[in-house]
């Protein structure tokens, strides 16, 4: 039987001393306050890890080549990854949840109430276990009418609506005191003291003291054990079944960060939830020394994409809902690419899924009916369809076998950074964008604008105090929304605009899932601004529209796209009659930064450009490990998947990112870039940022370029808000 401890005697996790090159003060001063993790600090006397020492992953880590000391390990037998397995799981234990206590051998179970109900036996439990048996767990089985055995469907007290589900579908449902409606894993911490392991760990552990109990039931099936659970239970489900081997099957419903989706690919850069938000709001979750990669997220050795990979080979479906808020839609699909290598090594593809659902985080009957569906696929009891679909274009190779008329980097000069700028950079440009299909103007429409409870659903439901919106539609069948000071329509004075792009928020389209403080857009148009927003390829009502976008234009690419809509986004402001066409700007943050940095070239219209968190020119993002190199862009999102074939010739790239910002000079020009940006590395940027300033230095625009260095890491809150606010409005509004 497998049991816990073995993992911790043989394995220890990597331990990093104190930064030198950080204090600790620094790091506080970069993030919100939290007292849990203040009194955390100074109970334990922890100091934060020396990051310079610690390797990078900026791309999300390869279960199957981990970086060791430095040095990348292939594996390629299931002997070498069950020691790698082990090896995760002491790196997840010290860095993110916690360790745990030995399985314990004294486990009594008292029962609380038996009775017989309509085809069914409920049975409440109380366990006790640990030493002195201070450790309790309430339990309640429902237990079909029969001999059995029957398999087990476990879940937390909060979803017994599920379990009666199970219990028609012939189940034994265990519910367990595991959740926040019922929750008695606080007394494993009064038992075990000695040991550091957060609540969502507790919670998951305590799925094993219920199977402990069931081995004793001679009507339970101990070896068809499935674990279920949905948003922060879904999180424990995921913790409880990497450490404890006889759960068959596990089911993560709508996990989100901290449970299926990793740090580095679902964070505060793509307007979701992240390792600040959840370890504030959620102190207890998870082990506080994960607060400290807080905006270093691509430091952390181990994340939580690896949870699900420790499942194989067993069964693992992750439930995940296109317009989730707590989730990332493209986060997931990567864990699942991922993490199904590691479920090729033993044969067994077909024990992960993922379970698309068209809704927001709630759950519905059929949808557990679905769980029970793969329940009874992977136990024998019925042939159940789940198949292999994804939302985002992932397959490069397979694009790059159908594509034509590629760039050969060969054939292209070599232009190091620093080195003249192309003749004519739009047609550069669109030697990686690809064939533009045809395109034609199509005047502002009201047809096919979103209904209310679409809004709603998109974190929209009204424009704010003080603010009123306008929704039009524009270009093609997009849905644009236009947020201004209220009484604006009504005013004869017309408003500076801003042509707002956002990140890749796939649930919420422009609007941040999570955030602390107001909604960019908001912020904008209660500054004075008529604020044109809309949702890009991708994200909020047009989660789905990626998935077969290469199948129709295997030569154009989705950036091509996205820079279609923001065309025609202008063409739409300019038909707008309260916003002045000569003060329109475009602000963008992250992906939205990458596409306002290739439209600065490719439209005159915007009379200016403010730019939060902007990439580094493709020609100084060499370090793949340390900030996703131009691979974040080619292949990861696969916006331009024609970058890819530049990577380790950079140089080769027929345009670059910092010359279309030097060719706006002397168009106004602001760069927010933090002094602490993973994609970013202020000493790299300091090098673009020079490179602009000659550029807007030599047509003697010096004062039209501004750049603001805030003590802050890559996100777009209020405080940075206001800060771009600050730096355009001498510009924007002159």
């Amino acid at each position: 039987m497998f049991r816990l401890l073995s993992i911790v005697v043989v394995f220890t996790a990597s331990v990093v001393v104190a930064n030198p090159t950080e204090t600790l003060e620094e790091l506080l001063g970069m993030m919100p306050e939290s007292e849990e993790f203040s009194h955390w600090l100074e109970e334990s006397g922890e100091l934060p890890p020396d990051f310079d020492a610690m390797p990078s992953h900026a791309p999300q880590q390869d279960p199957l080549a981990p970086v060791i000391d430095g040095e990348v390990h292939r594996i390629n037998s299931i002997d070498a990854w069950e020691t790698e397995r082990e090896r995760l799981i002491a790196e997840l234990q010290h860095w993110i949840i916690g360790s745990v206590p030995p399985t314990p051998d004294n486990l009594v179970a008292e029962v609380l109430d038996e009775r017989v109900e309509d085809g069914a036996r409920v049975r409440e439990v109380e366990l006790r276990f640990g030493p002195d048996h201070k450790a309790r767990l309430w339990v309640q089985l429902y237990i079909p009418k029969g001999e059995g055995p029957f398999p087990i469907f476990m879940t937390q007290d909060n979803h017994r609506g599920w379990a009666q589900v199970a219990l028609r579908r012939g189940y034994i449902a265990c519910v367990y005191a595991g959740a926040d409606s019922r929750d008695d894993t606080d007394t494993f911490r009064d038992a075990w003291p000695e040991y550091d392991w957060s609540r969502l760990m507790r919670r998951g552990w305590a799925a094993g003291r219920c199977l402990d109990y069931l081995e004793t039931v001679p009507a339970a099936n101990t070896a068809q054990a499935a674990l279920t659970g949905h948003s922060r239970n879904g999180k424990t489900s995921l913790m409880g079944a990497a450490l404890d081997e006889r759960i068959a099957v596990v089911i993560s419903s709508s996990s989100g960060v901290g449970g299926a989706v990793s740090s580095r690919y679902c964070g505060e850069h793509h307007f979701s939830e992240g390792i600040e938000h959840i370890t504030r709001r959620f102190p207890e979750w998870f082990h506080p020394r994960w607060r400290f990669f807080v905006g270093r997220e691509h430091k952390v050795p181990v994340d939580l994409h690896h949870l699900t990979a420790l499942a194989a080979p067993r069964a693992c479906l992750l439930s995940v809902a296109t317009n989730d808020n707590v989730e990332n839609n493209w986060a997931i699909q990567h864990t699942y690419l991922s993490a199904k290598p590691v479920y090729e090594l033993y044969d067994a593809t077909e024990n992960l899924a993922i379970l698309w659902r068209s809704s927001t985080h709630e759950t519905w009957a059929e949808i557990i009916e679905r769980y029970v569906d793969w329940c009874d696929k992977h136990f024998g009891r019925g042939d159940f369809s789940f198949p292999e679909t994804f939302v985002y274009p992932w397959d490069w190779d397979g694009w790059h076998a159908g594509a034509d008329a590629l760039p050969n980097p060969e054939t292209l000069p070599e232009r190091p950074f620093g080195a003249a700028p192309p003749s004519d950079i739009a047609a550069a440009m669109h030697t990686l964008i690809g064939d533009s299909p045809p395109r034609a103007h199509v005047a502002n429409m009201t047809y096919g604008r979103l209904r209310d409870h679409v809004m709603r659903k998109l974190g929209r439901g009204s424009a704010g105090s003080s603010l009123e919106r306008d929704e039009i539609v524009f270009g093609e069948y997009v849905n644009g929304d236009i947020y201004m000071p209220e009484g604006a329509r009504d005013n004869e004075d017309v408003l500076p605009g801003i042509l707002y792009l956002p990140p890749l928020c796939t649930p919420f389209g422009y609007s941040a899932a999570y955030r602390r403080g107001e909604q960019a857009y908001r912020t904008m148009a209660r500054d004075g601004y008529a604020v044109f927003a809309y949702d890009p390829v991708g994200t909020g009502r047009r989660v789905d529209e990626p998935a077969l976008f290469y199948d129709r234009h295997p030569n154009w690419s989705l950036l091509g796209k996205m820079l279609r809509d923001a065309k025609d986004a202008l063409d739409a402001m300019e038909e707008l009659p309260y916003i002045d066409n000569d003060r329109i700007w475009v602000v963008g943050y992250e992906m939205g930064a990458f596409v306002a940095m290739h439209l600065a070239a490719l439209d005159p219209r915007p009379a200016g450009y403010g730019l939060v968190c902007p990439p580094l020119p493709f020609r100084l993002d060499t370090d793949e490990r340390e900030t996703g190199g131009i691979m974040r862009w080619a292949r990861e999102t696969m916006l331009l998947p024609r970058l890819a074939l530049f990577a380790g010739r950079e140089a080769h790239v027929p345009y670059d990112l910092d010359e279309a910002l030097a060719a706006l000079a002397p168009k106004p020009l602001v760069l927010i870039t933090p002094t602490r940006d993973r994609f970013a590395p202020p000493e790299t940027m300091d090098a673009a940022a020079d490179a602009i300033a000659a550029a807007y230095a030599e047509v003697h625009a010096d004062d039209r370029f501004v750049r603001v260095s805030p003590p802050a890491y890559n996100h777009f809150g209020q405080q940075t808000q206001e800060i771009l606010l600050e730096a355009m409005a001498p510009l924007a509004l002159e």
